[in-house]
């Protein structure tokens, strides 16, 4: 199986070459921010007007992130029309930007403000209440406390001043032929108050102490909802703290020399190609390559590794990372939303605003919830004011009152997308990629994970482990010899062999006279005068130099432990045998044993040998193990294990692991590796830790569980508040308070998952 690599940004305005002409990629994608949505309702109608849309393929409208993505057809409508299509509908929708988070300090401000006065204008009215109660008479209340003129006075501006956005919110959706929250809360609470005003009028004058008013009950209620409002504006504020924490790590300015001057200039301002100079100790602002000074750059944002790592020049440094006590010249490759800290932000964004699968249940239920709740109030007042109570009108208002606002479905609403949210945000702390909520969701059914071996279960990446030299040659030439003879070879192998010896302390022979390779067995090469061969057992004896049957063995053992082992010997004298490993990542075993934990099955597939497979294997504690199986075989297994009716995760970080992460139920790339993986993976592990895959199974366990638990807590509160309302054992005040703490639980249930702890512990295999 074949692929090509496209570079999008090369690609001519309209598509791609096919044949003649060019393939049509008019497909894109664009977030919204939406402003006026109150409850599940208006999401719901937001996102059902939007998928009317000639064009638009999906819509997902996300109330908690109060936003829409839309992917559509840009030949047959455009962002315009769509945020036209909100404003029709009576919300207000602008283009996101990718730097502003969720609740918004002004929206807190103001609504902060509209909940204290709405307090202060109904503590008065609360007070008069209390007169009104048997046990509470020692208290001395003044009389202008209980006069219906004063009542009024103070119940007014809070019912259609700080209570005015219910009302348009209300006008808004019955427009629109439909019913929210809004419109709940402004029958309910315009019930209580034209009741009462119509009494204080009527009866000016004659008894009006003793007149049975409901001032408090719909001041009350306002300003519990919007309490209510700002408690879970300030909650919902917690669960994009993984999104500010990261836009937090971006540098704000930077250094950049132009026709020879240096120029300090916000980010947004610099160009591909600028020189950034990083001076010591700030952070690095850019993508880019070193092309002068040298220093260590923590790059632990990224990779999660503590020890900073040196940089030269043509190293590759990222942008957001920490230099150290020296000083860099950068070339600028990827800057604004093309740099890695960019594409992480979104890819985080877009799993907060899209939607489980899970979500459809409440998506639903929450559509036909308040055209059923309005026919259970009106029914409550029928029965009440005919049956129950026959002509006491008081009564059966106050109790219809309450089964309206009970019943609002906001804590349904906001179930999944918190818990979603707070999930996906404390997954991208431990450095874990969810693309989407629907991935969020598919891991938790998991039966089998497939990793991959090379950079997946071990490093990636060859070292020099073992190096036995024969006690007739002095080290340091031997080992001077066979570094200047692997010198001259391109082969991975070569370049482990002499980085290792590096380490060691050799410098390499000065003179290199002959220099010969033989593809799949060795080298040959002359070193000051010494005849230098290196490579297999079988090139050796090829060449007529003997190997005693110890050496043999010796070599045997080192095979069986994964290793590769060649050969050297000098003038036809055998020398030295050395070994060279793809390590184990030091947290695989530990990773592996997290997997087992949560009742994972676990199996490794390879295109290695078996006797190399099986010893990688055996370190990781991998029981199930599958050998010289070819990329496209790598899919094969993962359809095989499918078959069986398994849910399979692949797990690998190479360009040859792309079907098999594609055909997978989950692909998860592991980070260091290439771009093709990550594009074809539901999950990305930054950090290309395998405790990392334990911690990505177990939080979409945990989220899921916390889902259905709030799913369930929305659901039973409705199912058992609204007969204890109609039975007329709420007053509404009390019935709103509730409400508006329903969902406040539901949101401070989802941020429980921002306290999730990693899994496993780093173990040296």
């Amino acid at each position: 199986m074949g692929y090509v690599i496209v570079d999008i940004r090369k690609i001519p305005h309209g598509g791609i070459r096919q044949g003649k002409g060019w393939l049509a990629m008019t497909k894109q994608t664009t977030t919204f921010q939406i402003s006026g949505m109150t409850c599940a309702s208006c999401a719901a109608r937001i996102e059902k007007g939007l998928n009317r849309i000639e064009g638009v393929s999906n819509a997902a409208v996300n109330l908690t992130m109060e936003t829409a993505r839309v992917e559509f057809d840009a030949e047959l409508t455009g962002p315009a029309a769509l945020m036209d299509r909100v404003d029709s509908l009576g919300f207000k929708a602008e283009l996101h930007k990718e730097t502003e988070l969720p609740g918004k300090s002004a929206e807190l401000k103001r609504l902060r403000m509209r909940f204290y006065i709405a307090a202060i204008l109904s503590l008065p009215l609360l007070a008069a209440m209390a007169g009104h109660f048997e046990f509470l008479s020692f208290l001395a209340l003044p009389d202008w406390l209980m006069n219906p003129w004063f009542q009024l006075a103070l119940a007014t501006p809070v019912q259609f001043w700080i209570g005015g956005p219910f009302y348009a919110g209300a006008y808004k959706a019955l427009r629109n032929r439909s019913a929210n929250m809004d419109v709940l809360v402004a029958m309910g609470t315009s019930a209580a108050y034209l009741y009462s005003f119509y009494e204080t009028v009527a009866f000016a004058g004659d008894g009006m102490h003793r007149l049975e008013l409901y001032y408090e009950t719909s001041a009350l209620l306002i300003s519990f909802l919007l309490l209510g409002k700002l408690l879970e504006s300030l909650a919902k504020g917690r669960t994009s703290q993984a999104i500010g924490a990261l836009m937090g790590l971006q540098a704000k300015h930077a250094n950049v020399v132009r026709d020879g001057q240096e120029l300090r200039l916000p980010l947004e301002e610099v160009m591909p190609g600028d020189l950034v100079l990083v001076k010591p100790g700030e952070k690095i602002p850019v993508d880019g390559t070193v092309v002068g000074g040298s220093s260590y750059v923590d790059e632990s944002m990224l990779t999660g590794e503590s020890v900073p790592v040196r940089k030269e020049a043509e190293d590759r440094v990222i942008g957001a990372t920490m230099n150290g006590k020296g000083a860099l010249t950068v070339r600028a490759v990827n800057v604004g939303r093309n740099s890695v800290l960019a594409q992480i932000i979104r890819v985080v964004e877009e799993a907060q605003g899209s939607k489980a699968p899970i979500q459809r249940i409440a998506d639903v239920i929450s559509g036909i919830f308040v055209p059923i709740v309005i026919g259970l109030a009106v029914a409550t007042f029928l029965l009440w004011y005919f049956a129950i109570r026959p002509g006491e009108f008081p009564d059966a208002l106050r109790t219809a009152i309450a089964v309206l606002v009970i019943a609002c479905p906001c804590a349904l609403g906001l179930a999944t997308p918190t818990s979603i949210m707070a999930g996906s945000g404390r997954a991208a702390e431990l450095g874990i990629l969810f693309k989407g909520g629907e991935h969020l969701e598919r891991a938790h059914g998991i039966d089998v994970i497939v990793l991959d071996k090379t950079g997946t279960v071990t490093e990636g990446k060859p070292r020099l482990t073992d190096l036995e030299l024969e006690p007739d040659f002095e080290p340091a030439p031997l080992q001077s010899w066979i570094m200047a003879a692997e010198g001259s070879s391109e082969h991975p192998l070569a370049e482990a062999i002499v980085a290792g010896l590096r380490e060691r302390g050799s410098v390499p022979a000065a003179e290199v006279e002959h220099f010969a390779a033989v593809p799949g067995y060795g080298i040959e090469a002359v070193v000051e005068g010494r005849a230098i061969v290196i490579g297999t057992r079988r090139f050796l004896l090829g060449r007529g130099i003997p190997i005693s049957d110890a050496k043999l063995e010796r070599l045997a053992a080192l095979e069986a432990e994964a290793k590769t082992v060649m050969l050297a010997a000098v003038d036809g004298v055998y020398a030295a045998s050395i070994g060279v490993a793809d390590t184990i990542k030091p947290t695989s075993r530990s990773a592996v044993s997290a997997l087992k934990a949560l009742g994972l099955e676990v199996m490794m597939v390879t295109g290695d040998n078996e006797a190399t497979a099986l010893a990688v294997a055996r370190q990781a504690g991998i029981e199930h193990t599958l050998a010289e199986v070819l990329p496209e075989g790598k899919a094969h297994e993962v359809k095989l294990l499918q078959a069986q009716g398994k849910k399979v995760a692949m797990v690998g970080d190479g360009i040859n692991d792309a079907p098999a992460l594609a055909a997978a139920d989950i692909g998860i790339a592991m980070g260091t590796g290439t771009d093709i993986a990550m594009e074809t993976a539901d999950i990305t592990l930054m950090r290309g830790d395998l405790n990392g895959l334990a911690d990505a199974m177990d939080l979409s366990r945990r989220t899921m569980s916390n889902i259905k638990q709030n799913l369930f807590w929305a659901l039973a509160y409705n199912a058992v508040g609204i007969p204890i309302a109609a039975a007329g054992l709420l007053a509404p005040w009390v019935a709103g308070a509730a409400m508006a703490l329903s969902s406040v639980s539901v949101v401070l249930s989802a941020l429980r998952l921002q306290r999730y702890r990693k899994q496993g512990k780093q173990e040296i295999a």
